[in-house]
């Protein structure tokens, strides 16, 4: 095996990777025993069909299969090895690429396309300076969150009187002439919400209604004939509901109202923990407003990266990238693309390719790394965040870590939370070295500052 490199220019290079017999022999037998372990072929019981006749069935399709894994496992090793940095993926030559017959040819020579990224050499210092905005929580804001907090640390109470929001159950049986309907549908523990009825007459039939009183309402109309909220209240499939439109009965016999938590030490503890420190209101509005600062802090590393690759961008210049083969590229992981598609997405993708080339080189140069455990904790701090949006700051652990391990299922989500981790850190590092110009502002006012600059910092 001979893996070498050959650069026709500075972002343009061939591979040439020379595999032999003795480099994939063991793992053709191998995989070809496989086949003959699992291989049912009539006449034979499964596992004792000849070799011979499994090789001639599968041994050509094995061989090339085989030879593409160890020439691929190859190419990337060595691209690792020498700190290649390739943009896209290794391509055929199109030119040099030799085709071979794989019954009877043992020694190949393959030959790929490399795009190299340009090299860069970016300076960060004291003598750019960029903006850093802190966003300010409004007290709207943390009143909001207390809210969410104290609705979903609140508990169920019963009523004597329907309002809107509460949960009501009881009786419900179908009408015909004011009366209850021979056949007709009868749910003996039906349950229903007002407040999600869209009729407002019908709604208002509920609200004020007393317990053990019989509610005249007509479904139908109350939910606007939608499908499925009346199969979910009759108990009746889909397709049955054109058949009961008329009038029901509810006769209420339970009032269920949600109550919000009180502001004391049991929902102190419940929201943040046994071992709290928080004893009154103001102690809440301080850690409520450390905890919603801290989720805006990323929105605040993204602007200052943002307003940091102009100045960046403008020092670096315009790049040079090897155009046609990033093209061809795009357009193989891009079937549906047109040409006319791929010329007019292509400058875009030129710009954020050059900021991806800036920050390499700053993360490098910042010996930023980042580990699998930092990827993970990140998940956890997201799962946390979304979690504290509907007020439950007191998420058990082991529940975050559930959480954020099926986030981290999908391979789009790791990537993101590997980037927005290397982009913090390299953010954190940046800003001990750049002169930053600190200003604190509203969360309105810095929407309007990334309206007024729609930039991205990928």
């Amino acid at each position: 095996m001979n893996v070498s490199i050959k650069n026709t220019d500075a972002v343009n290079a061939i591979a040439t990777v020379a595999i032999e017999k003795a480099d994939y022999a063991n793992e053709v037998e191998k995989a070809l025993r496989t086949y003959r372990q699992r291989a049912n072929v009539p006449g034979f019981r499964k596992g004792m069909v000849p070799m011979g006749m499994i090789k001639k069935m599968y041994g050509k399709g094995v061989k090339a299969e085989e030879i593409n894994r160890v020439v691929g496992r190859e190419l990337y090793r060595y691209i690792a090895e020498n700190k290649l940095n390739v943009l896209g993926e290794p391509m055929p030559n199109e030119e040099l690429q030799k085709e071979y017959d794989f019954d009877t040819t043992d020694d190949f020579e393959f030959v790929f396309d490399l795009a190299l990224s340009p090299v860069v050499d970016v300076v960060v210092d004291k003598s750019i300076r960029v903006p850093y905005y802190t966003i300010q929580p409004t007290e709207e804001m943390i009143d909001r969150q207390i809210e969410s907090m104290r609705s979903s640390y609140g508990h169920s109470v019963e009523a004597d009187e329907v309002t809107a929001n509460d949960v009501v159950k009881g009786r419900l049986c179908e009408l015909e002439d004011g009366q209850p309907k021979e056949g007709g549908i009868c749910v003996e523990e039906a349950m229903l919400l007002p407040a999600y009825m869209k009729d407002e007459e019908e709604k208002n039939k509920f609200v004020g209604a007393a317990k053990n009183s019989v509610v005249v309402f007509n479904p139908s109309k109350a939910y606007n004939n939608n499908e499925y909220e009346l199969s979910s209240l009759l108990k009746v499939d889909k397709s049955a509901i054109g058949e009961h439109t008329g009038d029901f009965s509810f006769e209420i016999s339970s009032i269920s109202r949600h109550e919000k938590a009180e502001l004391n030490e049991e929902f102190f503890k419940q929201a943040f923990g046994e071992e709290t420190d928080i004893k009154n209101e103001a102690d809440l509005r301080v850690k409520v407003t450390e905890g919603v600062r801290e989720q805006f802090t990323a929105e605040s590393d993204y602007k200052f990266l943002i307003d940091l690759r102009r100045e960046l961008e403008a020092q670096v210049g315009e790049l040079q990238f090897p155009d046609a083969l990033l093209k061809r590229w795009l357009k193989l992981s891009h079937t549906e693309w047109s040409d006319e598609e791929l010329e007019k997405q292509y400058p875009a993708m030129i710009k954020d390719l050059t900021f991806h080339v800036i920050k390499e080189d700053l993360v490098k140069k910042n010996d930023i790394v980042v580990t699998p455990q930092e990827v993970r904790n990140f998940a956890i701090i997201v799962a946390k965040n979304q979690f504290a949006q509907y007020g439950m700051s007191a998420v058990p652990q082991d529940a975050l870590e559930r959480y954020a391990n099926t986030m981290m299922e999908k391979e789009d989500a790791r990537r993101n939370f590997f980037d927005r981790v290397t982009e913090n850190k390299l953010a954190a590092a940046l800003k001990e070295k750049l002169d930053i110009d600190a200003k604190t502002v509203s969360p309105d006012e810095f929407n309007k500052l990334m309206t007024e600059q729609p930039a991205s910092a990928e």
